[in-house]
């Protein structure tokens, strides 16, 4: 990116009067951007994946603080913490050298279009991904002083109309005093601004609002929407033509099933599980899963989608190969021994690693879960938070005793495509109840991060794994819950 002469300059550390020029020079000469020009840069294959993983981790972050924040300033913090961990993008006047400067907004600019690629795929990952990058700026912005905000404004190129003091009175007439005196309009299209007329900070006259000054934001984030929704509508046409990349479809396709989560690791919480024990744990099963076996009791049979769910999530809890024969032969109870070695039994073998190509499959994520085929008539895979009608849902979470409130609650949130906060909810509402029964700290709230996978549902529920954790103020750790210790101070990311 730059040449050796250069480089070995901004390493000098007496430089640093020269800092803010080399770094106006470069291709990074400030850290806000609507990234309007793609990189023409060059990216390692680690870099490719471990920016857009970082990345990923913001703006997951980003989604559980704006449905888990005690307000706006929690919410804020959150934020920061996140990007401060991941992604730390510093201004012009820090001390840091000017090559590191440059490589943090590198990996911004890189990071935000490996997503972009990534996350064109279908209409909802472009609309989850649309939201939080859009959420990301707005911060970033808001943080930003004022030389920043000012440049962004300018390059961005909003076309806002000025409203003179003689235009303020005529078109606004008694509104006026809505504002305060001195405050500095512009008048723009209603379109522009919804956010802030569902928030009714803006008057509006013949489908026209007034937007202060200090409310531009929210004109600069709607033309960043407006810009990406385009893009990725590009970007989702040149995808098919990436089919004979070997190198980077592959990671594009696994960026955008994961959404920020690694794979996610059994603890073992449950021990050494047989096929006679399954029942006995299914208690602490997450939803889907309680109703995948269910339907297996009821019916003795389950189709192809809801085997490899279940199969595979009762593998990741530490059911071994023959127990998992002896599982599946017991509960196909309607068939015959030749049909089952016939039809069945090699589907298991081969989801073991012991036939076929001999890979060791793992279970599914929560995302893989909720992003899959949709069940149709006759399935049963698939998310309970996603995939069931409202009145089906409810019933299921009565199942589990919860108040007509709390019942509400996780519902309002599976409706409002919050899935797995919903499911998160869940779990920790049961975890709540069970402390109750049990006396400890009964008045005390439980706060789990968002959970990512089906056996880590099953693990906190067991509260015998403890997760690695990130700064936060009010979250409990299931191993805290079951053992009476006091919160904890940590959250996961």
């Amino acid at each position: 990116m730059f040449n050796q002469r250069v480089v070995k300059r901004e390493g000098h550390q007496g430089d640093q009067a020269v800092v803010p020029e080399v770094v106006r020079r470069s291709r990074y000469p400030c850290r806000l951007t609507m990234y309007g020009d793609a990189p023409d840069v060059e990216v390692s294959i680690e870099e490719f994946e471990t920016f857009a993983l970082d990345r990923l981790q913001v703006l997951r972050a980003i989604e559980d603080a704006q449905l888990r924040a005690k307000g706006e300033d929690d919410m804020r913090k959150r934020i920061s913490e996140a990007l401060e961990k991941h992604m730390p993008s510093h201004t012009n006047r820090s001390k840091l050298l000017p090559r590191q400067l440059v490589g943090e907004r590198r990996k911004d600019h890189v990071s935000h279009f490996i997503l972009r690629l990534a996350f064109s795929r279908t209409e909802e990952l472009r609309g989850w991904f649309l939201r939080y990058e859009c959420a990301l700026l707005k911060h970033r912005f808001q943080n930003a002083d004022l030389a920043e905000k000012q440049e962004l404004l300018s390059s961005a190129q909003l076309r806002l109309a000025h409203l003179s003091p003689a235009d303020r009175d005529a078109k606004l007439g008694s509104a006026s005093g809505f504002y305060a005196a001195q405050e500095q309009l512009f008048e723009v299209d209603f379109e522009r601004v919804l956010d802030l007329v569902g928030r009714s900070q803006v008057v509006l006259r013949a489908g026209r609002a007034f937007v202060p000054q200090s409310e531009v934001a929210a004109l600069l984030i709607h033309e960043f929407r407006h810009s990406l929704t385009q893009a990725l509508a590009v970007c989702a046409k040149a995808l098919p033509q990436m089919g004979e990349d070997e190198r980077l479809l592959p990671l594009l396709q696994n960026l955008s099933n994961q959404t920020a989560r690694s794979e996610y690791q059994s603890t073992g919480a449950a021990g050494a599980v047989t096929a006679e024990s399954v029942p006995g744990l299914s208690d602490s099963f997450p939803l889907c899963m309680q109703h995948l076996h269910s339907q297996l009791a009821r019916d003795r049979h389950l189709r192809h989608g809801g085997r490899m769910q279940l199969g595979l999530f009762l593998k990741g809890i530490g059911l071994g190969l023959q127990d998992a024969l002896v599982f599946w032969r017991r509960a196909f109870s309607a068939m015959t021994d030749d049909q089952f070695q016939k039809g069945y039994a090699y589907n298991i073998r081969h989801n073991y690693g012991m036939e076929g190509k001999r890979a060791d499959y793992t279970p599914y994520s929560c995302h893989r879960v909720i992003m899959s085929n949709p069940p149709g008539p006759g399935d049963h895979h698939g998310c309970p938070f996603r995939h069931f009608s409202a009145e089906r849902l409810r019933a299921a979470l009565h199942k589990d005793s919860l108040p007509d409130a709390e019942v509400r609650e996780v519902a309002d949130l599976a409706q409002a495509g919050h899935y797995q906060v919903a499911c998160t909810r869940h779990l920790e509402l049961r975890l709540h109840h069970r402390r109750q029964q049990t006396q400890q700290q009964p008045d005390a709230d439980i706060r789990l991060s968002a959970v990512t996978s089906p056996n880590q549902y099953f693990d906190l529920c067991l509260g015998c794994t403890k997760p690695t954790h990130a700064s936060a103020t009010d979250t409990t750790t299931a191993a805290a819950i079951l053992s009476g210790a006091p919160k904890s101070t940590t959250a996961i990311y």
